[in-house]
């Protein structure tokens, strides 16, 4: 099965770093019942107190509102490419290869299998490397 590679806007929000920080964000988002994919959260070593939330995808003017409303942006410094197919071993070098040798650097990968299937989460710095990025690990 060939990979199934799409391009996705990254939306972001600053958090407090605390229990429960990403909870009212979520749940702005979940009572207007946007449907994410993504969710990630880290916190912001060089803003004590703080923390990063990345979600995908916002889609619909009904969803994007609701984010704007909870404090989530779109952001021009992130592209995403999702990336799904059957799991196999090796795959996540595969794609880091193939990234590599086209000479397209990701700035953070997330990859996770549940049963015979993957999913895998590349953020890039410019939109022409994920736009590149999706058409070759299609080919993979």
């Amino acid at each position: 099965m060939a990979l199934k590679a799409t391009r996705n806007d990254v939306w972001i929000a600053t958090i407090e770093d605390r229990a429960g920080g990403a909870a009212p964000v979520l749940e702005a988002l979940a009572k207007a019942k946007v449907n994410l994919e993504m969710v990630f959260a880290r916190r912001l070593s060089e803003q004590p107190g703080k923390g990063l939330l990345i979600v995908s995808p916002i889609k619909g003017k009904k969803a994007e509102q609701a984010a704007l409303a909870a404090g989530v942006a779109k952001t021009g410094a992130m592209h995403g490419v999702r990336v799904e197919g059957s799991d196999k071993p090796g795959l996540g070098a595969r794609i880091a290869r193939a990234l590599g040798d086209a000479g397209i650097s990701f700035r953070g990968i997330s990859a996770h299998a549940i049963g015979k299937k993957f999913v895998c989460n590349i953020a890039l710095d410019r939109p022409e490397d994920a736009e590149r990025a999706a058409k070759l690990l299609k080919k993979l």
